[in-house]
C-alpha cells in the first residue's frame, strides 16, 4: 500500500458520490463538526441560556476524589497530553487512507462515547477545581501549562474526552489488520496510558473523570465491536484503496 494507490482510489471523489460503497466511510467524519458545535454550545451557549431563563448562574458540580490530593502536579506530562492531538488526528487520517475497518471501529466508538458524554455534560454540568494557583516549578513546560489553562476551561470534564479519544484510537489500532505486530500493540497501549495519566498529573481532570471514561469506554467497546460493527458486517467493507468494489 502506498500513497500512489491512495491517490488512484480517491481521485474520483465528489460530493455527489459520497454515499456510494466506495466512499461512504467518509461520512463518519461529519461527526466532528457536529460535535464541535455541540461542545461549543455546552461551553458557551448553555450557561448563557440558563442565565437568561432562570436569572441565575448555571451550577456546575465539582468532581473530586481524595486521591486527587495525593497525585502531584507534574509538568513533564505536558508532552503526552499534547501528543493526544497528533495521536487522534494522524491515526484517523491513516485509517481513512489505508484501513476502513479500523476507521469504522474508531469513529463509531467516538460517536457513541462522545454523544453520551455530551448528554452527561448537559444533564449534569460538572467541573474540577484542581489547577494549582502557583506552580511548584517555573520552566518552559509550566509556561505551556499556563497557556493550556488559559485556553481550556475547567468545566465539562467528567467523563474525560481526552481518555475516550485515546481509547478509540487504541481499540481500533489493536484490531487493525494493517498495523500488526506487538510493536504497534505496545505503542497503542502505552500511548493511551500516558495520555490518560497526563490528564491527572497536569490537573486537567480528576481521577474520577478518568475512571468514568474507562467505564464508558468498556461499554462502548462492547457496543461497537459486537453490536454496531460486528465482524460479519466488517467483512463486507472495502478494505482500502486496493479493494475491488462493486458500486
Amino acid at each position: 500500500m502506498n500513497l500512489k494507490d491512495v491517490f488512484h482510489y480517491y481521485r474520483d471523489l465528489r460530493p455527489s458520490n459520497l454515499k456510494t460503497t466506495k466512499y461512504k466511510h467518509l461520512l463518519l467524519l461529519l461527526f466532528w463538526p457536529v460535535f464541535g458545535l455541540v461542545f461549543w454550545s455546552l461551553e458557551r451557549l448553555v450557561p448563557l441560556a440558563w442565565r437568561a431563563i432562570t436569572g441565575k448562574e448555571l451550577i456546575y458540580h465539582e468532581v473530586f476524589s481524595s486521591l486527587d490530593s495525593q497525585i502531584p502536579f507534574c509538568e513533564w506530562f505536558v508532552g503526552p497530553y499534547y501528543f493526544w492531538f497528533a495521536f487522534l488526528v494522524l491515526f484517523i487520517a491513516y485509517f481513512v487512507l489505508f484501513d476502513f475497518r479500523a476507521l469504522h471501529h474508531c469513529m463509531w466508538f467516538i460517536i457513541l462515547s462522545y454523544s453520551i458524554t455530551a448528554a452527561i455534560y448537559l444533564i449534569w454540568p460538572n467541573m474540577q477545581a484542581l489547577r494549582p494557583i502557583d506552580f511548584p516549578r517555573d520552566n518552559w513546560m509550566t509556561d505551556i501549562v499556563r497557556g493550556l489553562y488559559d485556553f481550556d476551561t475547567n468545566t465539562n470534564v467528567c467523563p474525560s474526552i481526552h481518555v475516550l479519544g485515546s481509547l478509540a484510537v487504541c481499540f481500533a489500532g489493536l484490531h487493525s489488520r494493517t498495523l500488526r505486530g506487538w510493536g504497534w500493540k505496545l505503542f497503542f497501549v502505552i500511548s493511551t496510558v500516558l495520555i490518560s495519566l497526563s490528564t491527572v498529573f497536569l490537573k486537567q481532570h480528576s481521577i474520577i473523570d478518568v475512571l468514568a471514561a474507562l467505564v464508558l469506554g468498556a461499554v462502548c467497546y462492547v457496543l461497537v465491536f459486537y453490536v454496531v460493527c460486528p465482524e460479519k458486517k466488517m467483512e463486507t467493507l472495502p478494505q482500502g484503496p486496493n479493494a475491488i468494489l462493486e458500486e
